[in-house]
């Protein structure tokens, strides 16, 4: 993708905001179908970890591999096109926050796109850009609270942790794989919350954005 550029104009999000919004639905649906799988593969191991033995188990085990498999690749594919759809809207919305009000601007445009991929700086970076951009948007005196984001961010970041540990716990042997799997489900239950905050955030800030582009007078609009 290339850098974001400044400029000078104001776009409209809305459509990349409805479409980042109804990919992140893809993302829970896949994160959903990933949590029942899991449940499947949880509830299997467990039942070898207890001794069972027999083709019945041992078919539904591998009924139950194969199910997580595929999960797994729902779940790459639908955060692959979010992602490049998402950081587009994040840029575009960037790039309006820069004609809004470029003072509130602490960071380069191009850290919109590189603030995500930077090791340790990714734990803070998209966040304090995305305040920023807020705070830009805000209407004029309104009272500017941060809590949708906060929650959305603290969610992002746990289901992070949560992925790595569950990362760490996969071994070859049925108990480690339970554990995994338990993990694992954490995981996507966290990333399906994260998800919802984050449609709940593109769409309050693309609202913003959109009726204060409409309403402001003195900036160019390129709508």
């Amino acid at each position: 993708m290339p850098m974001p550029r400044p400029v000078s104009r104001l776009r409209s999000p809305v459509g990349l905001g409805r479409a980042a919004a109804a990919l992140l639905g893809t993302v829970i649906a896949a994160d959903l179908f990933a949590v029942y799988a899991g449940f499947k593969l949880y509830d299997v191991t467990g039942d070898l970890v207890d001794g069972a033995s027999g083709s019945a188990v041992f078919g539904r085990a591998n009924a139950a591999e194969s199910l997580d498999s595929l999960a797994g690749k729902a779940q790459s594919g639908s955060m692959l096109v979010c992602v490049i759809v998402y950081l587009s809207w994040f840029v575009l919305v960037r790039g309006n926050a820069g004609v809004f009000d470029p003072a509130e601007q602490s960071m380069k445009p191009w850290w919109a796109v590189v603030g995500w991929f930077v090791p340790l700086l990714n734990f803070w970076y998209p966040r304090r850009i995305a305040l920023e951009i807020w705070d830009a948007s805000s209407p004029a005196g309104a009272r500017r609270s941060h809590l949708l984001v906060n929650v959305w961010w603290t969610l992002w970041i746990l289901s992070l942790l949560v992925d790595r540990v569950s990362y760490l716990e996969y071994g070859q042997d049925a108990g480690s794989i339970q554990a995994a799997a338990g993990q694992s489900m954490i995981f996507d239950a966290l990333h399906v919350a994260a998800a919802a905050f984050a449609i709940l955030v593109v769409l309050r800030l693309t609202r913003m954005q959109h009726e204060k582009a409409l309403a402001g007078p003195g900036i160019p609009v390129g709508l």
